[in-house]
């Protein structure tokens, strides 16, 4: 595997110069590889080995271009900061930020940019705990705007099965966590039949799709399985 942005050195060294993403790693990235650097970037936000970066020299660098390895879809939430949850710096990750980490045409055609455009090899939706859009979505808030991206959740809510007498609201903290988790795999579902440009890009193996749950006690994030 090339040395990408993020990568210290072996035999738990010192951090080595870390490199600023080139075309030419972006293009010898798969994605199974450019979610091990986000699984491995998250394991030293964790353990606070973060690794120290030059940022203002990144600026330079990435003046002239961008080449970032993946696409991370997330929640508005200030506590759940894309590049520190994955430990990357300036020009590594795209990231889509919106409440409840929904998408729209907006996010789907900035996911499009993002890997048929720009060359990034994954896209990552990431939901997180305590997530206020979910319970939001749970209470069935009205208010202005945020009706109908709540309503965007709703599937979600309504997917989820509880047992009778069982709280479907904000205050049943467990039924939130499972509405987060089910709307993030809806949300992957929703991607390849809504957007025929990406799912092509998945079919052939050119990109992954992933879905995430960041723990916001802890800073772990929790790769779903099928």
């Amino acid at each position: 595997m090339l040395p990408l942005a993020g990568c210290p050195t072996p035999h738990g060294g010192s951090p080595a110069v870390v490199a600023t993403q080139t075309r030419e790693n972006q293009i010898a990235i798969t994605a199974a590889q450019a979610l091990a650097l986000l699984e491995e970037g998250n394991d030293r936000f964790v353990s606070g080995q973060m690794i120290h970066r030059d940022l203002q020299r990144q600026v330079k660098e990435t003046s002239g271009g961008q080449y970032p390895f993946a696409a991370v879809v997330t929640c508005l939430d200030s506590r759940i900061t894309p590049e520190f949850m994955f430990d990357q710096g300036l020009g590594d990750i795209f990231s889509a930020r919106v409440a409840g980490n929904i998408i729209n045409e907006d996010i789907l055609g900035s996911l499009e940019f993002a890997t048929k455009v720009s060359g990034a090899k994954l896209i990552a939706v990431i939901g997180h705990t305590n997530c206020g859009a979910i319970k939001g979505a749970c209470d069935d808030v009205q208010l202005g705007h945020l009706t109908s991206l709540l309503a965007r959740i709703q599937p979600a809510v309504n997917a989820v099965q509880t047992a009778p007498g069982e709280a479907r609201s904000s205050k049943n903290h467990a039924f939130v966590e499972k509405v987060a988790e089910m709307h993030v795999r809806l949300t992957l579902k929703a991607i390849r039949e809504q957007d025929p440009i990406l799912n092509d890009l998945i079919e052939r193996g050119q990109i992954g799709l992933i879905g995430d749950i960041y723990d916001l006690e802890t800073g772990k994030v929790t790769f779903l399985k099928d």
